[in-house]
């Protein structure tokens, strides 16, 4: 029964280009925050693979980990319809996991309630 289960889910994934589809949306998410260090003084880092990113908060002008940061972002994206995670060893992550079926235009919108609370900090 597991198995015959599991090879269903396989099988979905290929109908359906799952995997198409995380690399569309680690493309989108590239594009659309891949310059946030450049653009915010408190992102360090921006990662990620497929549809899951990792921005990394830290004090402007340094490596130093920035956890009130990530605790101001997550207020103001769960406030805003944003969904986001914390994560890291100084809680200082922000992990973004969207679904691989989301579309360009979500994840435009996600990334502009982010960006608002990015450029306050």
């Amino acid at each position: 029964m597991s198995t015959a289960a599991a090879l269903k889910v396989f099988e979905i994934i290929e109908r359906d280009d799952l995997i198409g589809e995380a690399q569309r949306v680690e493309r989108t998410l590239t594009s659309r925050i891949g310059d946030w260090p450049e653009r915010f003084g408190v992102v360090g880092e921006v990662r990620g693979k497929g549809a899951m990113f990792g921005i990394e908060l830290v004090h402007p002008g340094t490596t130093t980990p920035h956890p009130e940061a990530l605790t101001t972002v997550l207020r103001h994206a769960t406030t805003n319809g944003v969904i986001a995670l914390d994560a890291g060893s100084w809680d200082s992550v922000l992990r973004l996991l969207p679904s691989v079926v989301i579309s360009d235009e979500l994840i435009d919108e996600a990334a502009g309630v982010l960006e608002e609370v990015l450029a306050t900090l």
